[in-house]
């Protein structure tokens, strides 16, 4: 019976990385390969199937129908692969060796402060490696196994996963003092002028959260969407340029402290997002998740 050769993890691992950073020389530095190390370890892997995955050329690195087809799969096979060793570390200590999570940017500043040294505290043995990106690029991460779990805000259409619920999170309206009347009292959607809402700009998800919340056509016919992060709004609401919408988590990290902005909650059918942890359904690691989630919990 003839021999099988088959392909490498390594090799199918310089294939994904190729087609991730579409450029020999950064998939090296992902892989922590020299360049050459990697070209040819991919010239091998065609070799061996017989085919070519990949067109070289000076200025451009075009896969074939057929290479495309067989890094989607390279990646399936490296993502369980490496669940393999996620079901070892799951029949040990619970939350230990390494996990990676991807956080949306209008959570990680100001709830990652208060978890991480929880965790580094109770679970000395979990190695967290973080990335920080907006819902849709995280949700991608994780299912194409860049990241393990993603720390991000429901409603939310991530794809497949199962979702741990938090905690709600509620929004505020966050004005210029002396703007709007002195009553603390909640705000209502009627009373927000839809040419003064700044909101942030497409991709970030809590820009959908505050629309849907207010539940008013006008605001998204008229809000002006352009800030980049949570700071940069509230220091562009301080200097009068508008109003814009706040979560409680950025409020209780302290993000009006030394400004003169005032918040008062929303008084609406939907005044929330719900803070929730997801990850690939069926994970052999559903444990050490549900744990994080606990601790996510507990320290906010």
């Amino acid at each position: 019976m003839a021999a099988t050769y088959l392909p490498t993890l390594k090799q199918l691992q310089y294939l994904v990385a190729l087609k991730d950073h579409g450029h020999f020389g950064r998939a090296a530095e992902a892989c922590f390969v020299t360049q050459s190390t990697l070209s040819a370890g991919l010239r091998e892997l065609e070799t061996l199937i017989g085919v070519t995955l990949v067109e070289r050329t000076r200025r451009v690195v075009r896969f074939t129908p057929l290479g495309e087809q067989i890094a989607a799969k390279a990646r399936v096979v490296l993502r369980e692969a490496e669940e393999l060793g996620d079901m070892a570390r799951a029949a040990g200590r619970p939350l230990s060796g390494e996990m990676r999570m991807s956080v949306i940017p209008t959570i990680a500043p100001f709830l990652l402060p208060r978890i991480l040294p929880r965790l580094r505290r109770d679970y000395p043995d979990l190695k967290l490696f973080l990335r920080e990106e907006p819902s849709g690029p995280a949700c991608e991460s994780l299912h194409n196994g860049r990241t393990d779990c993603v720390l991000l805000a429901l409603p939310y259409a991530c794809g497949e996963v199962t979702a741990m619920k938090l905690f709600d999170d509620h929004l505020f309206l966050a004005f210029p003092e002396g703007e709007m009347p002195a009553d603390p009292a909640p705000v209502r959607p009627a009373d927000i002028d839809e040419t003064r809402l700044l909101l942030l700009e497409d991709g970030h998800c809590l820009k959908e959260h505050a629309l849907a919340a207010c539940n008013r056509a006008e605001l998204r016919a008229e809000a002006t969407m352009l800030g980049t992060s949570l700071h940069t709004m509230v220091q562009m609401v301080d200097n009068g340029l508008g109003v814009t919408m706040l979560p409680k988590i950025a409020l209780d990290a302290g993000i009006l402290d030394h400004t003169n902005v005032v918040a008062r909650p929303l008084d609406a059918d939907h005044p929330s997002r719900t803070l929730a942890l997801v990850w690939r359904r069926a994970s052999p690691r559903e444990r050490d998740f549900r744990l994080l989630g606990e601790v996510l919990t507990a320290a906010a």
